[in-house]
């Protein structure tokens, strides 16, 4: 084989490793987000209250997703990540289909958390082992490519959790779904290899620090910290929407659980896909001609999601709202590549999945634990007063939290070409 055919194999083989990422990352976001499409069907049978939906859609399952995330993200800094990736993958399908069983909120509270024990080893590793596939030019976009198993995953969530539902119920939705994760996980184990630590770079790579290493070098970074509260605050309010606008649209507009989930699913994957995809572009040229792109691509984003999304809940009008739902859907997603890259680059190789975990863990506690708590305990306190359509006023005062993490992200732009090595 000459130079020119290895490089075409190593190409093939790579996009085929990214594409069984985007599928296992697409797995990871249905089980993720299918408990917001069927909030409501639940709520009824288990006659929960919204606040007790909130906890369960997100402090449930970031409980254990955000502590334990940092342990395995140093276990992949030192093994193959595929076998962590996979076993993650089969573990969290096999809780999903679990929630199926749950006869009260304890019940699902706790199946919840076991989707968050599984999904812990699936990301930082994969962000790890994509920036061994690319080199650092390439990687916003590469990041990118990955993160749009968000908005691929959110949407066939909504879809199939939405239709399985009707045509069922709500427990074979979990069931069904839990299922094709157990199954792909094999497969996904088969198709991927680990390419092996700092493979993108040149020269030997140093042996895996210790998590105080990791700690210390980081610390000494303020752009690590204003990155991951910036994007913390942000995923606060965009997984806080993520898992209510179906329960909203319910509400507000009194659409059927079909209708919701089609609709949904169209905001979802179209104004995700592009948000992710476009901001990963953005991210790569803006960052390579300076660091400090890789910050202000979310902060310009941010500062334009908020008052957006503020309209997309005012409106009375379906299709405006729906048409309002997608631009803000996109710019709240853009930050994904840029960021993510950024984080990597803040470390030698040897440090990235560790480094990506405790990313993470500021992202997931903030923004996964928080979120879907705040909107439905905000929407408790003014049902008195708006009834049903106290859903539509508590996720026009979340919004404003987008200040917070546009001027955080600002901040951050300052400090990166310091930071970055």
């Amino acid at each position: 084989m000459n130079a020119a055919d290895a490089a075409a194999t190593k190409v093939r083989n790579r996009t085929l490793v990214m594409a069984a990422l985007v599928v296992c990352y697409t797995l990871n976001f249905v089980d993720r987000q299918i408990i917001g499409i069927l909030a409501e069907p639940i709520k009824g049978e288990l006659q929960l209250t919204d606040s007790e939906l909130g906890w369960m859609g997100g402090a449930a399952f970031a409980l254990f997703y955000t502590f334990l995330a940092i342990p395995l993200a140093m276990l992949a800094d030192r093994h193959d990540r595929s076998w962590i990736i996979s076993g993650g993958l089969f573990f969290w399908s096999l809780m999903t289909a679990a929630c199926g069983f749950a006869q009260n909120f304890w019940q699902l509270f706790m199946a919840r958390m076991g989707v968050g024990v599984g999904e812990a080893a699936g990301v930082a590793p994969a962000y790890s082992l994509i920036s061994d596939l690319y080199p650092p030019h390439q990687r916003a976009k590469a990041l990118a490519i990955f993160s749009l198993g968000i908005p691929i995953g959110s949407a066939l969530g909504v879809l199939f959790g939405g239709l399985l539902a009707a045509t069922v119920d709500w427990r074979f939705a979990f069931l069904a779904i839990g299922a094709a994760g157990c199954l792909f996980a094999p497969l996904f184990k088969w198709i991927v290899r680990d390419p092996g630590h700092g493979r993108s770079e040149e020269g030997p790579r140093a042996a895996a620090p210790s998590f105080g290493t990791v700690f210390r070098t980081l610390a000494s970074k303020p752009s690590f910290w204003l990155l991951g509260f910036g994007a913390g605050t942000a995923s606060l309010v965009s997984y806080g929407l993520a898992f209510w606008i179906p329960s909203f649209l319910a509400r507000s507009y009194e659409l059927s659980l079909v209708d919701r989930s089609w609709l949904y699913a169209f905001i979802a994957l179209l104004g995700g896909s592009a948000g992710i995809y476009f901001g990963g572009l953005l991210g790569d040229r803006l960052g390579n001609a300076h660091p400090r792109g890789y910050a202000l691509v979310p902060a310009i984003a941010f500062a334009i999601t908020g008052p957006l999304n503020m309209l997309a809940f005012a409106t009375t009008n379906l299709w405006l709202a729906t048409l309002a739902f997608i631009v803000p859907g996109a710019l709240s997603l853009a930050w994904l590549g840029p960021v993510n890259t950024a984080i990597t680059r803040l470390v030698p190789p040897e440090m990235r999945a560790t480094a990506s975990a405790m990313f993470l863990f500021i992202n997931n506690l903030v923004g996964l634990g928080l979120g879907t708590f705040v909107v439905g305990a905000i929407s408790d306190a003014l049902t008195a007063r708006f009834a049903e359509e106290a859903l539509r006023y508590s996720a026009m005062a979340t919004n404003l939290i987008y200040v917070l993490s546009a001027v955080l992200m600002l901040l951050a732009a300052r400090r990166l070409s310091k930071d970055i090595i």
